[in-house]
C-alpha cells in the first residue's frame, strides 16, 4: 500500500536525520534536503535559504556542546499525498540558556516533503517554541 510505503519512507528520513544529528555527521543531515530548502529556526537567522546556510546553522546547534547531543523527537504525525507531505513532531535536544550554555529545549517541528523520482526530500523544516 502507498500510504504505508511512504509514511514509513518518511518516518526512516527522520529518524535517520536525528541519527545523523546525534553523530554530528552534517553529510547525514543534509542527505534529504533540497538544494533550495528553506529553514525557519528557534535561534537567528531568522530565515535560512539554501543547503549551505542550513548547514551554518548546525555548526551554531553543534558548537553549544562538546560531548553527545541530545536531539528526538516524539508524537510525530505525517500526512503523505502522491508527491507532497508534511510531518510534525514534538522535538527535545539541548539549547543554550541566557550564558549560552547547553539546557535542554522542548520545541516543536514541522518539515515540508516533495516526492522527487520516487525519493522524499525535505524541501522545508520550520523548529519553534511557543512564545512567551
Amino acid at each position: 500500500m502507498t500510504f504505508d510505503r511512504d509514511h514509513h519512507a518518511i518516518l526512516n528520513l527522520i529518524e535517520a536525520w536525528c541519527a545523523a544529528v546525534r553523530r554530528r555527521d552534517y553529510e547525514g543531515i543534509l542527505k534529504h534536503h533540497s538544494p533550495d530548502m528553506l529553514m525557519f529556526d528557534v535561534p537567528g537567522p531568522f530565515q535560512s535559504e539554501g543547503r549551505e546556510a542550513y548547514r551554518a546553522t548546525w555548526d551554531l546547534f553543534l558548537g553549544w556542546s562538546s560531548g553527545p547531543v541530545k536531539f528526538e523527537f516524539s508524537d510525530i504525525r505525517i500526512t503523505a499525498g502522491e508527491d507532497v507531505a508534511f510531518a510534525t513532531a514534538h522535538g527535545h535536544c539541548y539549547g543554550p540558556d541566557d550564558d549560552g550554555k547547553p539546557t535542554d529545549l522542548d520545541f516543536r517541528l514541522t518539515m515540508g516533503l516533495r516526492k522527487i523520482a520516487g525519493e522524499w526530500i525535505i524541501e522545508h523544516e520550520h523548529h519553534s517554541v511557543p512564545a512567551p
